[in-house]
């Protein structure tokens, strides 16, 4: 019983050091007649470990009986755009490249993952979308970046 106890909170740690996904609004793109519409969702992601950055994405969502179940498996096209929303400081030393958010596309094996980049000679965070599967991933992709003031660095580790 404490083995199960302890992998819980274990779970719980590496979670909270992801972000978090806030729903900012959807379009819908498709009528379905029964279950929810097809659609577009746009989603707020603020970066756990960079203080004054949040990510938008879009992506589509599956509606149907398939989709409302939480069955289907959405599209691998997503855009991100990420911004300075405040002052920029950090929580810590950060990675070369790191992935900071990953959400399920499917039931089983598709993710939508976010990954930073630094990109120290420039001084600026650059933010990486894309779908991957257990097998096989997708090339479909979408890059943003981030400039930080010259007189603020990047702590890298």
């Amino acid at each position: 019983m404490k083995t199960s106890g302890w992998l819980a909170a274990a779970v719980l740690v590496a979670i909270s050091g992801m972000a978090q996904a806030e729903n900012i609004g959807s379009v819908d793109t498709a009528f379905k007649l029964i279950g929810p519409d097809h659609k577009v969702v746009v989603e707020a992601y603020d970066d756990p470990k960079v203080n004054g950055v949040t990510c938008y994405v879009s992506r589509a969502k599956t509606g149907g009986i398939s989709g409302g179940l939480g069955l289907a498996e959405d599209k691998s096209e997503a855009s991100i755009a990420c911004r300075q929303v405040g002052p920029i400081s950090f929580n810590g030393q950060l990675r070369q490249q790191e992935e900071v958010f990953n959400q399920s596309l499917s039931i089983l094996f598709k993710k939508l993952r976010i990954v930073r980049m630094v990109d120290a000679k420039r001084n600026a965070l650059v933010y990486l979308t894309y779908s991957d599967k257990l097998v096989d991933g997708s090339p479909k992709n979408s890059v943003t970046a981030v400039p930080v003031d010259r007189a603020v660095s990047i702590p890298l580790r």
